[in-house]
């Protein structure tokens, strides 16, 4: 099996003739090739969880671990002797993160790994697995791309989706070991890959492992931020490795010198380098003199053993980000090449240099720190000066030579005027990379460097308004929509109406809309309407008008104004009809549906939606029109026509190679209808792969909204309020101005309530709604009729409903006549006004597709209740047991316990029924696998179901054989015929 050990395949290539291309995307060796002479000690158990990660990867289940740890602790080095263990059963891929300090490198440990990935597959292979994805990932690595174009076709979701296929290829062939290097470094790119990869890598023979120095990454930061979030949804285990004990140490330091330690130099040791490795190694390894005193007299003590010229080499190579190439090492020492080798040999024999693939790096990291930060000021300066000027002197244009290196180095070298220069390069570099957090950093260092330079907009070719607005786009793309507003902001203060081109004034104030809008806040329909005029006044461009229109519209839309809406998006088609704009033709028709259905014209509605999707073919507006339309087809509950046209928007995703990024929006959109059917283990599995990490505000609140829903579905109401009261303020806040964020507010209300087993806290949410005066939309239908249900419950409690149905009645009743008609009326109307007839025949209606399937159990208690209070209780008994069974395979917890409760009063549960006529097919399954002696994990993967979905199986287990542990119902399983 090949190893990308030892086959250098991310060797960084030459520019110009013999110049190493040390500002391009620095591709490190597959693994170095020095190896300390003693072995590696106290690292037995972190090194077992290693192989077992491994194992269950070569088994198709992927892993990933966080291998952590303060500087000098052993990171690389168990990870390299891990890679060397398995070389010969796995691909091994390694990347570095770069220390560029704030301003990163985009993409920086991705390349070489991904390149070492086509180099395993072979680029015709690549290329055919990646798809339309190819032009994507050729931004990366050139050789995939077909024709070395503008990326026209390309987008973040393409980038994302190629690398994650290009793996999933290379994992079949053999197991596939990625290891990212330094995470604490990793730029924001970096991150959301990662990020991406931990969530959509759930099948394959795929370990990913990470390394991270502990002491480096401060709290609140994108690298803290991605470790929790990726810890917390366990999507990555963490491996903390701990200082060496005394033995640990001992063992260690007489690898070293050769001989036995005394008990005082023992102490002597472990007293200075306190147990960690790296310092151990260095202090062992000073056979002359005295000990140093401390950790910098530790770490320079070799240096300062070194002749003038191999200090001098040091001193260079310090100054380096990345491994360096012998050409510029002569470039750059200006030595010649005798004293050079010479040089060169002496820091490398004294253990401080060593040789990777014919690319010289220092031995650890820390070493090249205290060296560069043993310079003085002015030596500093202008070691970093001479990198930048060889950069710029041999590399044929900055974007090959690393915009992003270039602006490091001039930064460093103090040189302003070239840093400003440099950084406005790297952002541009960045953003066509959508590597938009490290266009954000170099942005903003632009933005700091600014004043300090005279002629700064000549100097960049760019005026500072024109930063501003660009800069507001990529952090708004890079997910911080806070600092977006606040550039924005920053750029309308600047504003002279007297000399701002109209455009540009217009486009500012847009965005600023769009950002308030990510945001969830008000504000947004003044800023459009002020755009408009601008526009109106001083600017012949009808598409920019057009869209301006529609984004106008839409925000009246949403904020319930249709009427105004109607008429504003007709204007629209108007504009965009005389710019030929397909797109925005589509996006007006769109609005236009929307607005008519919520109006209650539901034909009309749905013909401007077809007149959307015949505009929108092959255009952008395509996946909105899909999206918008299925979520209308989810609120008038026609749930099959949502998921087949969500269905069909996915596999559209697919063939635009956004299946796992734009596509997952449309599978969020999907949850809805998918738990309304009762799908519960598929929303699960889709908020457990979290779809909407890193997207805009608003999404997260319907992805929340959902998922308290499912928590209240599966009884876990304690957690479901902490969800709902964790968001409401953003719910409250965006309600003001979306609408239909506010009835998600009181979907959750109601759903929390109901799980907490307080029917009238959940009425009085749907109560409050109804007296609500702000406009009503079709959200508002399925609370309707969830309040005929409530009703039920609380009149067979003895409560006063009568003025509540009444209430219900009338809000039904207010709607339009197309949306009276129907399954939904019949439902409601058999809840508030129960009679014999009704309710056999609400019975029938709830059993079809499109009716919320929670319903079928609803109706049989409601009439069963009536069968009991009649005296005819032999009759109600197989109403009882059905709506038993429905709960129990929907696994609804509060219906489940309905149930349980009217049958346990009622005396329709026989005393002597066995367990096993208790279990569903399912659960018996399960039960069977609990007296093995499986976890849940492993039920899970027995029976190709989640870890979660087992568990909620467990729990009806426990119940219905009335055991409270997994050991007592593996026991009466044993003792019963449960499982006969």
């Amino acid at each position: 099996m090949s190893t990308a050990i030892g086959t250098a395949p991310n060797r960084a290539q030459p520019v110009g003739d013999d110049v190493p291309d040390v500002g391009g995307e620095w591709e490190h060796e597959s693994m170095p090739s020095f190896a300390p002479s003693s072995a590696m000690v106290g690292r037995d158990a972190d090194l077992a969880v290693v192989r077992r990660a491994f194992e269950s990867a070569v088994d198709g289940m992927p892993a990933a671990l966080l291998v952590e740890g303060e500087a000098g602790i052993g990171k690389s080095r168990l990870l390299r002797e891990f890679a060397v263990e398995v070389a010969d059963r796995a691909d091994v891929h390694v990347g570095w993160c770069l220390d560029l300090g704030a301003a990163r490198t985009p993409y920086g440990p991705l390349t070489g790994i991904l390149r070492s990935l086509v180099e395993t597959v072979g680029v015709d292979e690549a290329r055919q697995a990646v798809g339309v994805g190819a032009e994507a990932l050729g931004m990366l690595l050139p050789a995939l791309a077909s024709v070395p174009t503008e990326r026209a076709g390309t987008s973040p979701e393409r980038l994302r989706d190629a690398i994650a296929t290009l793996i999933e290829t290379a994992a079949a062939r053999a197991p596939q070991v990625l290891i990212v290097e330094d995470l604490h470094w990793a730029d924001e790119s970096t991150l959301a890959i990662l990020s991406f990869l931990l969530r959509t890598l759930t099948r394959g023979r795929i370990l990913l492992l990470l390394s991270c120095r502990s002491d480096d990454v401060r709290r609140g930061d994108a690298v803290s931020r991605f470790i929790a979030e990726a810890a917390r949804a366990r999507l990555l285990e963490r491996v903390a490795l701990q200082r060496l004990e005394a033995d640990a140490v001992r063992a260690l330091a007489e690898q070293i010198t050769g001989h036995p330690l005394s008990e005082g130099a023992l102490e002597r040791v472990q007293e200075r380098a306190e147990g960690v490795p790296f310092f151990v190694e260095e202090i062992a390894g000073c056979t002359a003199g005295p000990l140093p005193d401390g950790l910098r007299d530790i770490l320079l003590g070799r240096f300062d053993r070194l002749g003038d010229d191999a200090r001098r080499v040091v001193q260079i190579a310090s100054g380096a980000e990345r491994p360096l190439a012998h050409p510029l090492l002569v470039r750059l020492t200006d030595l010649g090449e005798e004293r050079l080798d010479d040089a060169l040999r002496e820091a490398m024999s004294s253990g401080i240099l060593v040789i990777s693939d014919d690319l010289y790096r220092f031995r650890h990291a820390l070493l090249r720190e205290a060296v560069h930060a043993d310079l003085l000021p002015g030596e500093r300066s202008r070691l970093h000066r001479s990198y930048a000027e060889t950069l710029e002197a041999y590399c044929d244009d900055t974007e090959s030579g690393d915009a992003a290196a270039l602006a490091y180095h001039w930064q460093l070298a103090q040189d302003e005027r070239r840093a400003l220069i440099a950084a406005v390069e790297a952002m541009r570099h960045a953003k066509a990379r959508f590597a938009f957090g490290a266009a954000a950093r170099f942005g903003e260092l632009a933005l700091d460097l600014w004043p300090h330079v005279p002629d700064a907009a000549d100097a960049a070719g760019v005026a500072h308004l024109e930063l501003l607005h660009t800069l507001g786009s990529i952090l708004r793309n890079a997910g911080d929509g806070e600092r977006a507003l606040a550039v924005a902001n920053l750029a309308l203060d600047e504003v002279d109406s007297s000399t701002i081109d109209p455009r540009l004034h217009a486009r500012l104030l847009r965005n600023k809309a769009l950002y308030l809008v990510n945001l969830g806040r008000a504000g947004a329909i003044p800023l459009l309407q002020q755009a408009l005029a601008i526009v109106d006044e001083n600017v012949d461009d009808d598409r920019l008008r057009a869209e301006l229109l529609n984004q106008l519209a839409s925000r009246r839309m949403i904020a319930g104004d249709r009427v105004e809406a109607i008429a504003i998006a007709t204007e629209a088609a108007e504009v965009a009809e005389r710019a030929h704009s397909d797109d925005q033709l589509s996006i007006a028709a769109n609005v236009r549906g929307a607005s008519r259905a919520h109006l209650g014209d539901i034909e009309g509605g749905i013909r401007e939606y077809g007149i959307a999707r015949d505009l929108a073919r092959g255009s952008t507006a395509e996946m909105r029109y899909r999206v918008n339309y299925s979520d209308l087809l989810g609120l008038l509950g026609r749930y099959r026509e949502a998921l087949l046209l969500a269905e069909e928007g996915l596999a559209r995703a697919r063939v635009l190679g956004v299946e796992r990024t734009s596509g997952s929006i449309m599978a969020q959109n999907m949850a809805v209808p998918l738990l309304e059917r009762g799908d519960i283990a598929r929303v699960e599995e889709m908020l457990a792969r979290d779809f909407m990490q890193g997207t805009l505000r608003v999404f997260r609140m319907y992805a929340t909204m959902t998922r308290v829903r499912v928590l209240a579905w599966r009884g876990r109401s304690a957690e479901a309020a902490d969800a709902m009261r964790e968001w409401l303020p953003a719910f409250r806040e965006t309600g003001g101005v979306e609408r239909q964020i506010w009835y998600d507010s009181v979907v959750m209300a109601v759903a929390v309530a109901e799980s907490a087993g307080d029917p009238r806290g959940a009425l009085a949410a749907i109560l409050a709604m109804i007296d609500d005066e702000g406009p009503a939309l079709l959200h508002q239908r399925r609370l309707l009729l969830q309040a005929g249900a409530i009703i039920a419950e609380l009149r067979a409690s003895g409560d006063d409903v009568v003025e509540a149905s009444r209430a219900v009645a009338a809000a039904w009743a207010a709607q339009s006549s197309q949306l009276r008609a129907g399954t939904w009326s019949s439902l409601l109307d058999a809840l508030l006004v129960p009679t014999a007839e009704a309710l056999d025949a609400a019975i029938d209606l709830a059993d079809g597709e499109d009716v919320p399937v929670t319903f079928r159990v609803v109706t049989r208690i409601e009439r069963a209740r009536m069968l009991v209070h009649a005296g005819e209780r032999a009759a109600a008994a197989p109403l009882l047991a059905d709506a038993e069974k429905i709960a129990d395979e929907l696994g609804h917890v509060q219906l489940q316990a309905a149930v349980a409760e009217f049958a346990t009063a009622a005396g329709l549960r026989a005393g002597d029924e066995d367990e096993a006529a208790l279990l569903t097919a399912r659960e018996r399954q399960v039960l069977a696998l609990i007296a093995e002696g499986l976890s849940n994990r492993q039920i899970g993967e027995r029976l190709f179901i989640s870890a979660k979905t087992v568990s909620v199986h467990v729990s009806a287990v426990l119940r219905k054989l009335g055991v409270s542990t997994r050991t007592e119902a593996a026991l009466t399983a044993r003792a019963s015929a449960v499982l006969s």
